[in-house]
């Protein structure tokens, strides 16, 4: 089952602090993901100072159950720099599957 996922950091001064120090771990557990088949595609969310803001996700998890699990354990959520996380369920249309972004 696909979700999409739009998380929000805190807007606190220290917000932008914890995502960096967090990114790389982050980003570790989303390639796992990503060589699991469960993470799709991701993009930073920025403001008009294209400073990150938050973050948006393409995930395939068995089910609800399944992403929650993952959320247990993402740092962005353990290190506090998602504040508001939405999850809807969706389906990446056939134009996009197996998409490669060049680089």
């Amino acid at each position: 089952m696909q979700f999409l996922i739009i998380a929000y950091d805190y807007a606190d001064p220290k917000g932008i602090d914890r995502r960096l120090a967090t990114r790389q771990e982050h980003i570790a557990l989303g390639n796992r993901l990503r060589d699991e088949g469960k993470m799709l595609y991701g993009a930073a969310i920025l403001n008009q100072n294209d400073t990150m803001i938050g973050s948006m996700l393409i995930c395939n998890f068995k089910d609800r159950q399944e992403l929650d699990e993952w959320l247990k354990i993402e740092p962005y959520v353990i290190r506090r720099v998602w504040e508001k996380i939405e999850v809807q369920p969706c389906r990446v249309g056939p134009s996009f599957q197996n998409l490669k972004i060049p680089k």
